[in-house]
């Protein structure tokens, strides 16, 4: 296979109604951008070209990965078919999946010692397991030794 060609295939997750689609290409370095409207779309060219497709209900698109949740009224044959095709269209476009100006949610800057502990753990232990079924999981907050997540894409 080229080293410029484009490779995609199918995994199923938990959720019966997401699959996803993992890429030899790499997206982003870590974490995942999740588009649950195509109106969030307009920093990510691919998310929006994605929501095109009748039936995509949700775009998460993570490291080398892009989940798609479909709508109740989406047909996984049509989306099996289409998603891949423009995943792939867009790729070789060699335009990015996601714009130089897109960042995910920014830090505080005034995390605690344990806060920044809870997300180290997150990201190295945690973050890739649920990856692994098509999902993203975010730190929301810590309060009263209550850890508050945010569960994305597949999960």
């Amino acid at each position: 296979m080229s080293e410029n060609t484009v490779s995609i295939s199918l995994e199923f997750t938990p959720n019966p109604n997401t699959l996803k689609f993992v890429v030899n290409r790499q997206f982003m370095e870590r974490g995942a951008a999740n588009f649950t409207a195509s109106a969030q779309t307009e920093k990510s060219p691919l998310a929006k070209r994605l929501f095109e497709i009748p039936g995509v209900a949700a775009v998460m698109i993570g490291t080398t990965f892009v989940t798609i949740t479909k709508s109740a009224e989406g047909d996984w044959d049509v989306l099996a078919e289409q998603v891949p095709d423009a995943i792939q269209s867009h790729l070789q476009s060699g335009k990015a999946a996601l714009s130089e100006t897109w960042a995910p949610p920014a830090a505080t800057g005034n995390e605690s010692d344990i806060e920044k502990k809870i997300k180290e753990i997150l990201d190295n232990e945690i973050r890739p397991a649920v990856a692994m079924d098509g999902g993203d999981i975010v730190f929301g907050r810590y309060d009263e030794g209550v850890v508050y997540l945010q569960l994305q894409g597949a999960c």
